[in-house]
């Protein structure tokens, strides 16, 4: 298993801070659809069931299976992150470098986080 963290970032500055209203919209809906570069070029999207806020900087998922995705990411971290509230008919895109985790010490902060997430959902 590995967890995809992913920076977010706008043309004006170097990082994006997500304001209170995008962590509510993140937080509260249970699907995004991430799109990745292929590399012919070509796009890549793919629904995520466990997005969420990391920090003020970055959301993170869980790679439940997602090879594409993940290949994806190794070759270019280019990513765009969709999540739309429905019933309000607001959303938001997160559009920058998305990293692939599998051990270290932010692979054991990641595993932390989701594991007190998902106890906390039950």
């Amino acid at each position: 298993m590995s967890t995809h963290q992913v920076q977010t970032f706008n043309k004006a500055s170097a990082e994006c801070r997500l304001t209170a209203d995008m962590k509510r919209v993140v937080n509260e809906q249970r699907l995004a659809f991430v799109a990745t570069v292929c590399s012919d070029g070509t796009a890549n999207l793919s629904p995520k069931g466990t997005i969420a806020v990391l920090d003020d900087f970055r959301l993170v998922f869980v790679d439940i299976r997602s090879p594409g995705t993940t290949r994806n990411l190794a070759t270019n971290p280019s990513i765009e992150i969709n999540v739309v509230d429905q019933f309000c008919r607001k959303g938001y895109r997160f559009k920058g470098t998305g990293q692939v985790v599998r051990d270290g010490d932010l692979f054991e902060e990641l595993e932390r986080f989701y594991s007190e997430k998902w106890v906390a959902c039950r």
